[in-house]
């Protein structure tokens, strides 16, 4: 694994790290669940998944993006061509793909905190790996799905996503993501437990 495929798997990854820390930091308001019980009597997903978060993540990760696409777009005619960084297929299609990306990433953090209430794990308790890979596996799923529907009704001229996502990509990421997501998530109580005492 070269020092390329590092650049490009982060490249790809950032707008989905950032859609899902701004779900925790902006989140609030409205549970995407209304508060409901499942057949178990459990909440359905809990205080934690909200639509403003759910939103809200979605479209900073996907600002990220956009600025991620020009930035390659830029790159592209430079000494760092090399690099060979995506711009998500420009524009008007890095649009979906950026979705797919986003909202699948916090999709997938959806699904993991339902099924995590039905084994009985209240917000916030440890469900490894999972709680550190659910958001990564929702984008590529979701991407995947998206980069096939485009290609297969010939609105890009590629399949972006095996174009762009490698085996060593995703390998990297499995590697790499569980170490970040548990690095931040400590910071981030850190952080609001000082504020809170102050």
């Amino acid at each position: 694994m070269d020092f390329t495929v590092i650049i490009q798997a982060f490249w790809i990854v950032i707008p989905i790290y950032v859609a899902n820390a701004s779900a925790v930091i902006v989140g609030g308001g409205t549970p995407i669940d209304f508060r409901r019980t499942w057949k178990d009597g459990r909440r359905v997903l809990g205080d934690g998944k909200t639509w403003r978060g759910l939103l809200a993540g979605t479209f900073l990760g996907m600002t990220a993006g956009f600025g991620l696409a020009v930035a390659a777009s830029i790159l592209s005619t430079s000494d760092y061509s090399f690099l060979k960084l995506t711009t998500f297929e420009g524009f008007p299609m890095m649009i979906p793909l950026l979705f797919s990306l986003c909202f699948g990433a916090l999709l997938g953090d959806v699904v993991e905190s339902f099924f995590k209430r039905r084994i009985g794990k209240d917000r916030g308790a440890n469900w490894i790996p999972f709680d550190q890979l659910d958001f990564l596996l929702g984008a590529l799923l979701c991407s995947f799905l998206m980069s096939e529907l485009l290609y297969f009704t010939h609105l890009t001229c590629g399949d972006w996503f095996f174009q762009n996502i490698k085996i060593w990509h995703i390998l990297f990421l499995l590697i790499v993501t569980p170490f970040l997501h548990t690095t931040a998530n400590l910071l981030f109580r850190i952080i609001r437990n000082r504020t809170t005492k102050t």
